[in-house]
């Protein structure tokens, strides 16, 4: 199949996302000024937040599950002192306090008990859905909500700042971890309270904001696909295999491979034999199983 069948890209962008904005409509400014039909993004940032927002196109939005759960690093700006309801410089201050008696050394005194592996509760305000409703609805509805805590690893926690009442933090950590409850949970175990003032991804997995682009020097640059990352850049940890010309029709078209499984179980990369990634394989009784397969990332001619 040729690539023409299809107008959309295979592959990812790294947006240097900005502050202000909505993800969700970083992804529909570049539908739109792209002319790019699939579009997604792998994992959600606050509107206050800037940095790495990785966008998925065409039939990377089906690899996006790869990006979301992969380590995160942050760069965290908290303030002492205050309590808001959403935990950040977006809500309601709900108390305030003097935090002139906190120093440096105290912060540093609390962070281990921040790091490994944790149960941290989410905030109210926000995605996470208790009964099929998002939390910030119940919120908004005022009702009442006993939230959950939820498993997370926070692998590197490191004070690169101190400026009283305020700190910056470099946060490395797993997926699904709130950077504004532990914003909120630092401040609480120091007695005065806290919230997330400014917050900047600065990794994604293999994504880096070093390497993001801006969005409106993206949606104006006729020569934008000079900048899209491969698609399997998501999966490089899998095993890989490279199929001759009719074992890649036989995962086109939904049958087995006759190539050895180089595997016992998971999950394997198949590249064609001009070294084109078109597949994910799933090992099954020592077969190769069409898992995931881009019919048009392939080009015969």
């Amino acid at each position: 199949m040729a690539n023409s069948q299809l107008s959309d890209p295979f592959g990812f962008l790294t947006i240097d996302k900005p502050a202000g904005m909505m993800s969700h409509a970083v992804v529909s400014t570049i539908r739109r000024h792209l002319k790019v039909k699939k579009v997604g993004h792998a994992g959600t940032l606050d509107p206050m937040a800037t940095g790495v927002l990785v966008i998925c196109l065409g039939h990377a939005t089906r690899l996006s599950e790869y990006a979301m759960t992969s380590t995160k690093r942050y760069v965290a700006r908290v303030r002492l002192g205050i309590v808001t309801d959403t935990y950040d410089a977006e809500g309601q201050v709900v108390s305030e306090v003097d935090a002139s008696h906190i120093c440096r050394e105290d912060v540093e005194r609390v962070l281990p008990n921040f790091t490994g592996e944790l149960q941290q509760i989410p905030p109210i305000y926000s995605a996470i859905k208790k009964g099929g409703r998002k939390l910030y609805d119940l919120a908004r509805a005022g009702e009442t909500v006993e939230l959950e805590p939820r498993a997370v690893t926070i692998h590197q926690l490191t004070l690169i700042e101190w400026d009283a009442p305020e700190f910056v933090l470099d946060v490395v950590c797993s997926a699904g971890t709130y950077i504004r409850s532990l914003a909120h949970d630092i401040g609480q175990l120091l007695g005065v309270g806290g919230y997330l003032i400014e917050l900047t991804r600065t990794m994604s997995g293999s994504f880096q904001l070093a390497d993001a682009l801006q969005l409106d020097a993206l949606v104006n640059d006729e020569n934008w696909m000079q900048f899209l990352i491969s698609p399997d850049v998501v999966v490089e940890q899998l095993p890989a295999v490279y199929l001759h010309e009719v074992d890649t029709d036989h995962v086109l078209h939904g049958r087995v491979p006759e190539h050895p499984a180089p595997v016992e179980d998971g999950l394997i990369r198949a590249y064609n034999s001009a070294g084109q990634f078109f597949a994910l394989l799933q090992v099954k009784n020592a077969k190769l199983h069409p898992y995931k397969v881009f019919p048009y990332a392939t080009d015969k001619g």
